[in-house]
């Protein structure tokens, strides 16, 4: 028997339940750590360091000399590049001296250290970034070519297949967040560059961030798995 769309395939699809999930748990992540950091921002370090200085010192201490600190406009687009071993701090980061600006620096420095020690998780998602990239531009674009010609199942093989690589590397990414994380407040501490109630404000902050990290993940399953619903059985369904 045939497939046929009517109201279920023309106007109501309640598999679009799994794309409003992941953006609302997206939209709470970004509200829980825009209001996490604005808390933080607000609170001076006893050091007086700033971004900056934090990421210079903490670099210096781990004997890590090759990576050059930057200034990147924007709020909260930190990032440590591996490729040109660049640590770029944003806006609110670079020049501040709150407990959130220094623990987002430390945050970026545990990248760098992954990188300085060859982390694998972290060699594994660089490996990825290509791939990833093609599969979160062109996964779905290819399933709608797939479907505009008369649902050929190659194509939509082809998209699903590509899409789920970019789902994979948001799943690699969660381990190298953490773990940097991790690196950052234990070298805040053991360096003592802040108190104990400082590093539990960094511990709050970088806390908020992994969320957005876990809420782009389950976004992306959920995404992945709406896609293998609509289309995973069509020949099943088409028989």
């Amino acid at each position: 028997m045939g497939y046929r769309g009517g109201f279920y395939g023309m106007y109501f699809d309640p598999t679009y339940f799994l794309v409003i999930i992941g953006a609302v748990l997206c939209i709470v992540a970004q509200m829980r750590v825009g209001t996490t950091f604005k808390k933080y921002s607000r609170v001076r370090s006893r050091s007086g360091m700033t971004g900056a200085q934090a990421a210079q010192r903490i670099l210096e201490l781990s004997g890590i000399y090759d990576v050059r600190i930057e200034h990147i406009r924007g709020e909260l687009t930190d990032h440590y590049d591996p490729s040109s071993k660049v640590l770029r701090l944003s806006d609110a980061t670079y020049s501040s001296n709150s407990v959130a600006a220094i623990g987002v620096a430390a945050h970026e420095c545990g990248h760098a250290l992954q990188h300085n020690k060859g982390y694998g998780p972290l060699k594994f998602r660089t490996a990825l970034v290509p791939a990833a990239n093609i599969g979160s531009r062109l996964g779905i674009p290819i399933i709608l070519l797939g479907v505009l010609f008369g649902m050929n199942q190659l194509f939509i093989q082809i998209g699903i297949w590509v899409f789920a690589i970019a789902v994979l590397f948001q799943l690699v990414t969660l381990p190298v967040e953490f773990n940097a994380s991790g690196r950052a407040l234990s070298m805040l501490s053991n360096y003592g560059m802040m108190a104990k109630e400082e590093t539990d404000g960094c511990r709050k902050v970088l806390s908020a961030a992994a969320l957005t990290y876990v809420a782009a993940a389950a976004s992306s399953i959920l995404q992945l798995l709406r896609l293998v619903l609509l289309f995973g059985n069509r020949d099943r369904r088409n028989d």
